[in-house]
């Protein structure tokens, strides 16, 4: 049986946002393909009505096509929603007594989970000794963009992290004496602690993590996602989950791909996504498709582990990047051969200059693969034009352009290097594809903020902010719409059955309040 949905306003644009308008119907089979977009008076309107089609009357409301996260974290997201908040505290102080709430509330948990902290609110330091007193439970914080985490003394023995040596790519901060001190980062993160968390969570933790995460995105209007560091643990509580019930949501995958010592190391990683990869395929498993891999091959400007081309103005420091282009190139190149998208995390412009270089000279030519670039924070011009002659996907979060979470970045960079931050508008008029996603956990989920800084480039966090960063990079809305759906479509190989309303297509979409 078909449904008509009318009365709405249904956006359709160019696959950029260009020539947007709105139409009044559309109309779909009963297996959910859109067969007809367009006005009360077509006559296969006339046809359906005759035929007594399912009618649902949009009240006049803004539908959008169904928003695709471009960048999530999704066992992480769904565990996050039950973590302690510290996105609102300002000093050691705020994070100390939000810990110590939260351990009253939740007296029968084994370990206190915390989300949302910046170096910044601490003034660089992470001690297990600044929390030890707070509880006699494992303490585990979150830095903010999932780069660090921030232990106490029992967290740091539960992981057993005082005999190990830091892993390739990350480290175990220690102190005069050799012992751990409370902060791991980078690849230590990755390879330790979130293996760790969700060892120790409950298959059904898990499950109902993922369920959770699914949930509170098809409240705020996604119908897609594309996970974007996915490893054994999360993969089995999906499946598991999967085969319990019919998930709302589509799933594409990049497995994550972790620093090792030898380059046979580094490649035998990829041998599973390729075996992922042809066993959940567009064709075999379209609503849960493995399509890629990630590297990380930087840090975060936060905490001075980004890659750049220049030392850092607040402390001299220069760190460089976490994989070599000599230890990146034989990876691009394997995963590219083997039919996979490479998604390559790179933050600041040396990394992403690496990451380009990596992608021109051992990928096959003209963006056939449609491979990606996660994040692009710092770019060079030359760099940003780069994207779009080489086919290379700029997958963008604009939640990380936020004003309110920039005020450290001036020191840290320099002005005149904050006025390269984000080039989002110069990425898209050099001809690259935006996808927009937001990176959860390590910000806000809803589309709506996302749009909202992509556009205004201001702060939906703090909506009475006036500050703009580098407004002359802010995208038409109609653009970042369309990045945050056919835009990320594209970017997995999903637009010929999502990313816009368009007869052929899924009728997945979001009902919206907008003008």
């Amino acid at each position: 049986m078909s449904t008509l949905f009318h009365n709405g306003r249904f956006f359709q644009s160019g696959p950029r946002g260009e020539n947007h308008r709105f139409t009044e119907c559309v109309l779909a089979d009963g297996a959910g393909t859109i067969t007809h977009v367009g006005l009360p008076s077509d006559p296969q309107i006339a046809e359906a009505e005759a035929a007594g089609v399912t009618k649902h009357d949009m009240k006049g409301h803004v539908v959008l096509p169904g928003f695709i996260d471009g960048h999530m974290h999704l066992l992480m997201m769904g565990q996050s929603l039950e973590k302690c908040d510290l996105d609102w505290c300002r000093n050691l102080q705020d994070i100390r007594m939000a810990i110590k709430e939260f351990a009253v509330r939740n007296p029968s948990a084994k370990r206190i989970l915390c989300k949302g902290w910046m170096h910044s609110m601490t003034d660089g330091q992470a001690l297990a000794s600044m929390i030890d007193d707070l509880d006699l439970r494992p303490i585990f914080i979150d830095s903010k963009d999932l780069h660090s985490t921030w232990c106490n003394t029992a967290a740091l023995a539960e992981m057993g992290v005082q005999s190990m040596p830091s892993p390739e790519g990350g480290e175990i901060h220690r102190d005069a004496d050799g012992k751990a001190s409370g902060l791991l980062s980078e690849a230590a993160v990755v390879t330790l602690v979130w293996p760790h968390i969700a060892r120790v969570a409950s298959m059904e933790e898990r499950i109902s993590a993922i369920k959770g995460a699914v949930a509170a995105y098809n409240a705020v209007g996604y119908t897609g996602l594309i996970e974007m560091a996915m490893d054994e643990n999360a993969w089995e509580a999906l499946q598991i989950l999967r085969q319990r019930e019919t998930l709302p949501i589509r799933f594409a995958v990049h497995w994550l791909i972790t620093p090792s010592k030898t380059e046979a190391e580094n490649l035998a990683q990829i041998d599973r996504a390729i075996e992922l990869n042809r066993q959940f395929s567009a064709d075999t498993s379209p609503d849960c498709r493995v399509v890629g891999i990630k590297v990380i091959t930087d840090g975060v400007i936060d905490s001075c582990t980004a890659a750049l081309t220049e030392p850092y103005s607040s402390n001299g420091a220069s760190c460089g990047p976490i994989w070599s282009p000599e230890e990146l190139g034989p990876v691009v190149k394997t995963a590219d051969a083997a039919g996979l998208q490479v998604a390559l995390h790179a933050i600041g412009d040396l990394a992403v200059r690496n990451a380009i270089d990596a992608l021109e000279h051992n990928a096959a030519p003209g963006g056939q693969r449609r491979h990606r670039i996660e994040h692009l924070e710092l770019t060079s011009p030359e760099d940003a034009a780069r994207l779009g002659r080489l086919g290379i996907t700029a997958s963008v979060q604009p939640v990380h352009a936020d004003p309110s979470i920039l005020r450290a970045w001036p020191a840290l960079l320099s002005p005149r290097r904050c006025a390269r931050a984000f080039a989002y508008r110069e990425f898209v008029d050099d001809g690259a594809v935006l996808a927009i996603g937001s990176d959860a956990p390590t910000a806000p989920y809803p589309p709506l903020r996302n749009l909202h800084t992509a556009a205004t480039r201001r702060s939906a966090r703090e909506p009475l902010l006036a500050d703009r960063v580098n407004p002359e990079f802010a995208l038409e809305l109609a653009a970042a719409v369309a990045a945050a759906t056919a835009g990320s479509a594209y970017s997995c190989f999903a637009d010929r059955w999502a990313g816009r309303l368009e007869v052929g297509r899924s009728a997945d979409f979001a009902v919206v309040d907008m003008e």
